[in-house]
């Protein structure tokens, strides 16, 4: 029955995503913030979907914590639903995010349509500034930048591996940095099709004051998400 309840929603999900890009590309020659509003009720009804197909719940903790204007964010990455499910609970998310992603259908369409911040990791110290640059015009525009520091999906309580570039946007930018710890990985795994029942927990950490120097700010920043993350896995 998991098997089955598994392939169920991955054909939704797959299936929603070839609508939002042909049914509803018109959307894409709309103003930026509608075509926001279209991907936050798709990112809705995914949940719905997953809920109802797979038994997973979504819950948001730490709601004192979480932004309403221009925030760093910086969040625990174990598997795809980090993706989908912040454009529910953040008023206009942006995500930095590797460019050769922007060359996926449907999927690069709405990232260059909603002004994601895309990075050549080949380009290295440019891709830096050019990363910096970019997110700085989306801090101005009121959104909330997220950025998981460990680059890629990691399985739960695997060796965690963050990486330096957001402490560049953190020095350079000099905006306090939220943090977010997730047990996603429980329930929606990074790799394979199997979802499992459960619930999936978002929270919204104490944040980090601006203008901590380069090493006590990635010990505080890792030592608090992966703190708080594997507590998530271990109340399970």
């Amino acid at each position: 029955m998991l098997v089955l309840r598994s392939l169920l929603f991955m054909a939704y999900l797959y299936l929603s995503m070839v609508f939002m890009g042909v049914v509803m590309s018109p959307f894409l020659l709309a103003p930026r913030p509608v075509a926001m509003r279209l991907v936050q009720g798709w990112a809705r009804t995914v949940l719905g979907a997953a809920r109802i197909l797979c038994g997973i719940k979504v819950e948001v903790r730490g709601l004192e914590h979480r932004p309403s204007g221009g925030a760093l964010i910086a969040a625990k990455h174990q598997g795809m639903l980090d993706v989908i499910a912040p454009f529910t609970f953040l008023d206009d998310p942006c995500f930095v995010m590797k460019q050769e992603l922007l060359s996926l259908p449907f999927f690069g369409w709405y990232a260059k349509k909603l002004r994601m911040v895309p990075v050549d990791r080949s380009a290295q110290a440019a891709a830096l500034r050019k990363m910096v640059t970019d997110t700085n015009a989306r801090l101005e525009d009121v959104r909330q930048v997220v950025i998981f520091p460990e680059g890629t999906r990691t399985e739960p309580g695997a060796e965690p591996d963050y990486k330096p570039g957001v402490a560049a946007l953190y020095r350079d930018l000099n905006y306090p940095c939220e943090l977010i710890a997730t047990n996603s990985g429980l329930c929606w795994p990074a790799h394979g099709f199997i979802r499992k029942p459960g619930t999936v927990v978002f929270e919204f950490l104490e944040p980090l004051p601006a203008g901590l120097k380069r090493g006590q700010f990635m010990t505080e920043m890792q030592t608090r998400i992966e703190a708080a993350s594997t507590k998530l896995l271990e109340a399970r």
